[in-house]
């Protein structure tokens, strides 16, 4: 029997079916919840062990469900109907690859909940500004009067909304290219694709591999879909032959019938048949092109649902933005300090540089992910005054940067602020944009930006 066969009938019953959840983080911790709910056998499989893993073995014991910690057991592997994949979960692994062997079915979490969502659905991907695009698009819903939830990787699972028993007029949810590894009907009503560089590059080898993979979000979709497509981007572009469902682009002023428009810095037009809606970024407090970027991406996805052009216009001014992305902590003695802990591959520092004035003294580097460096030379050359790097590609990036900025070598987050506010004189910025993940000293990227802004506050006096 094929596995796309097996999912067909899985997802019309899970009782009493032995599934398999990859991954105690808190995409597995939810999945797992929604599958003992729904009547299955649940197992969770986490290669950490119970010292690292706090209560969340006990709670999971408490919902009914099997715990295995320490290691992946290849017969538990073997023995489930269903493997739910946490984002995380490198897919090679050995168990993995025997299971799929066997014709087991291995899906992520977002695949999962799709089977039971009945709400029109929002996707948004690509390499930067989901989150930003993401949330701005709940945003304006909610500012509408709808109920929305807004969840995927952005930190609250879909199987979230489905264990709550909510009812949102609108899904929207981040989609990260670890999911979509793992679909095989998700099927999006508006899928949007942002832009495409290099990321991930110790999953994905090369940015080919990378962009099939993030245009598994159109694999679905149908024509009466709709797909919201950066054309700017060359290589997002190219992916539009392939797409069944109806395709809205948006960039710079093409001049062409339909499409989202940036036709000057603070004004994007809406073509249509029949017309044209115009809306002004003049009181838009998202600055940058790249959020002009994700600004054009929600307003087509906000278009397509009906939202009146008032009422995205009023949204999108009352938009504070997010915390850890281009985020101003404050103003100490003539130095503005930025929070962009969310910049965690080298496309997304470079926009940072380019949004900001100099001097820039930056702090960057983390867990290298491998991508090459060598993009963010000139721009540092530009505006870099001092480069402060830390983490386990400090010296990698020390290499990279060496002869065109003085660089400042430090051993964690408290001894790089205290070198950034040496350094620091009126005028100055400094600026966390890592260009790196953060696994290799913080829990997560928020956890990093959390106390790069505790240390900054503390050092400066708690003003700003």
């Amino acid at each position: 029997m094929k596995a796309t066969t097996r999912i067909d009938a899985l997802s019309k019953d899970l009782t009493g079916k032995h599934i398999v959840v990859v991954g105690m983080a808190t995409t597995g911790m939810a999945a797992a919840e929604f599958l003992a709910q729904q009547g299955a056998t649940v197992t969770v499989s986490e290669i950490k062990t119970k010292g690292e893993l706090g209560t969340a073995p006990e709670l999971l014991r408490s919902l009914g469900v099997n715990v295995e910690m320490g290691k992946h057991v290849l017969e538990t592997f073997l023995s489930g109907d269903l493997i739910v994949l946490s984002p995380g979960v490198d897919p090679t692994i050995p168990p993995l690859e025997k299971a799929r062997n066997k014709g087991i079915p291995i899906v992520s979490e977002v695949e999962l909940a799709s089977w039971f969502l009945n709400k029109p659905l929002i996707a948004v991907t690509g390499t930067n500004g989901k989150s930003t695009t993401t949330t701005l698009i709940g945003h304006i819903l909610s500012s509408w009067g709808k109920r929305v939830f807004v969840g995927g990787n952005i930190g609250v699972p879909l199987t979230t909304y489905l264990l709550h028993g909510e009812e949102a007029d609108y899904i929207v949810a981040e989609i990260s290219s670890f999911q979509l590894e793992g679909i095989s009907s998700f099927r999006p009503w508006i899928a949007l694709l942002l832009n495409l560089g290099e990321d991930h590059l110790d999953r994905h080898p090369t940015l080919a591999s990378y962009a099939a993979v993030k245009a598994r979000i159109f694999l679905n979709q149908e024509p009466k879909d709709w797909a919201v497509v950066n054309t700017d981007d060359t290589t997002a572009k190219a992916l539009c032959p392939q797409i069944k469902a109806q395709i809205l682009p948006f960039g710079r002023d093409k001049s062409e019938e339909r499409g989202i428009w940036l036709v000057d810095k603070d004004t994007v037009v809406y073509r249509k048949k029949g017309g044209e809606e115009k809306f002004s970024l003049e009181r838009v407090q998202l600055k940058g092109m790249h959020n002009r970027e994700n600004i054009m991406a929600a307003i087509g996805a906000a278009a397509i649902c009906g939202v009146p052009t008032g009422v995205i216009q009023e949204s999108l001014e009352s938009f504070k933005g997010l915390e850890h992305r281009l985020e101003l902590i404050g103003e100490w003695k003539g130095v503005f300090v930025y929070n962009d802990s969310k910049a965690t591959n080298v496309a997304s520092a470079i926009t940072a540089l380019q949004s900001l004035e100099g001097p820039i003294i930056l702090m960057a580097g983390g867990r290298d992910k491998g991508s090459s460096y060598s993009p963010m030379r000139s721009i540092i050359k530009e505006r870099v005054k001092d480069l402060i790097l830390m983490g386990e590609a400090k010296e990698k990036m020390r290499t990279a940067f060496q002869d065109l900025v003085p660089v400042h070598l430090v051993d964690n987050m408290e001894e790089g602020v205290r070198v950034a506010w040496r350094l620091a004189q009126d005028g100055d910025v400094i600026l966390l944009s890592p260009a790196c993940s953060s696994f290799d000293m913080f829990q997560d990227y928020q956890d990093r930006g959390r106390t790069f802004k505790k240390m900054i506050s503390t050092l400066a006096g708690g003003t700003g």
